[in-house]
């Protein structure tokens, strides 16, 4: 199971973390200088939900944002069964 979305299929994307230091030139310094660039990655927020998928229950990867977008098709909730007295 990949780590995407089911319905969006929002994945891992890459970027750059960029540290700069000094005073910037409109508070009066002589302008920010890069001291680093790291790789950094941006994951979505997935979680593992049981929805309906073509009528059977599967575990699926969906972004919250597809949640909240009501694509996801939970199941039914069974009722709680009592205990049988003995």
């Amino acid at each position: 199971m990949a780590r995407a979305c089911y319905f969006t299929g929002k994945r891992v994307s890459i970027g750059r973390s960029i540290t700069r230091r000094g005073k910037a030139k409109r508070q009066g310094g002589v302008g920010k200088k890069v001291t680093g660039i790291a790789k950094r990655k941006f994951k979505p927020n997935l979680q593992r939900v049981r929805a309906l998928i073509g009528g059977t229950v599967r575990r699926i990867r969906v972004s919250t944002k597809a949640m909240r977008m009501g694509l996801v098709v939970k199941p039914p909730r069974r009722p709680k069964q009592e205990k049988a007295a003995v």
